[in-house]
C-alpha cells in the first residue's frame, strides 16, 4: 500500500508538471510540460556524454562515501571509547560540524580546481560528520553492565569492541551511512553545479545557460532518482545487516 500511494503521488506530480504550463499560471519557458521534459531526458539518455557524466558522479558519490564511512567508523570508536578523548574533541567536533559544506568550495577549489578531487574534499568533509556523530551515540549507548561483564570474562579492548560496543553501536552505524549516502550526493551535484568539476551538477549548468530548460529539467529528475535509488538500497543494506535487531524485526513482522 505505501509504494501504491507513493507512486500515485509521482503520478499527480508528473500530471500537475504536463498540466501547469497549459494553465498560464506558469510560463512553459520556464517549466516545461512533462512530455517534452521526458523528450529531453530520453535525447539526453541516447548521448554518451550524459552516461559519462553520470559515472563521475557516482564515482565522486562512491568513493567519497567510502572514505567518510571508513573515518568516521574509525574515529567514533577510537573517541567514544576513551572518555579523555571525548572531551578533549568534544569542542573541536561542536566548532567543525555544524560548517556548511558550500563554506569549503573557495578552498576545494583552491587547493584542486575544477578536478574531481574537489568533489571528493567536500563529499568527505560532509558525510563525515554524520557518520561520526552517530557512532558517538551509538558507542555512548553501551550497556555498562555488557561492559564490565566482558571486563570480567578477561575479554581483551578487540574483543570487547567485536562483541560489545559493535553490536550496540551498528544501528547507529548504518543509520549514519544513510545519512551520510543522501547527503554525499548532494554535495557531489553541488559540487559540481558550482565549481564545474566534471558530473551531471556541471552539466546541469551548460544546459542551465545554453537555455536548453527541458535537458535541464530532465537531468535534475535525474539526479532525484539517484537519490531514490540511493535511498533504497541504504535501507535495503540496513535491514540485511540489522535483520537480528529488534527494530528491523518489527519493520517485518508489522
Amino acid at each position: 500500500m505505501p509504494a501504491i500511494l507513493g507512486l500515485s503521488g509521482l503520478a499527480g506530480l508528473l500530471l500537475l508538471v504536463e498540466v501547469l504550463p497549459y494553465t498560464g499560471v506558469v510560463s512553459a519557458d520556464f517549466l516545461p510540460p512533462t512530455h517534452r521534459i521526458a523528450a529531453a531526458l530520453v535525447d539526453e539518455v541516447a548521448e554518451g556524454a550524459f552516461w559519462s557524466a553520470l559515472w563521475d558522479t557516482l564515482v565522486a558519490w562512491a568513493v567519497g562515501l567510502a572514505i567518510a564511512v571508513a573515518a568516521g567508523i574509525a574515529a567514533g570508536i577510537v573517541i567514544g571509547a576513551v572518555p579523555l578523548l571525548r572531551a578533549l574533541t568534544a569542542s573541536t567536533i561542536e566548532f567543525l560540524r555544524p560548517i556548511p559544506s558550500v563554506a569549503m568550495i573557495p578552498l576545494a577549489v583552491l587547493l584542486y580546481g575544477t578536478e574531481i578531487q574537489s568533489t571528493l574534499m567536500l563529499v568527505v568533509y560532509a558525510s563525515f560528520w554524520q557518520v561520526l556523530i552517530q557512532v558517538l551515540y551509538g558507542v555512548q549507548d553501551v550497556d555498562p553492565v555488557a561492559e564490565e561483564t566482558a571486563r570480567s570474562y578477561g575479554l581483551g579492548a578487540w574483543a570487547r569492541v567485536r562483541y560489545v560496543l559493535w553490536p550496540t553501536a551498528l544501528p547507529y552505524v548504518m543509520t549514519g551511512v544513510r545519512l551520510a549516502a543522501a547527503v554525499a550526493l548532494v554535495l557531489a551535484i553541488t559540487a559540481e553545479l558550482v565549481i564545474g568539476a566534471p558530473g551531471l551538477g556541471s552539466r546541469i549548468a551548460v544546459a542551465q545557460s545554453s537555455n536548453a530548460v527541458p535537458n535541464m529539467y530532465a537531468l535534475i529528475a535525474v539526479t532525484g532518482l539517484l537519490g531514490v535509488g540511493i535511498n533504497l538500497a541504504a535501507r535495503g543494506v540496513e535491514r540485511l545487516l540489522l535483520s537480528w535487531h529488534q527494530s528491523v524485526r518489527g519493520e517485518v513482522l508489522v
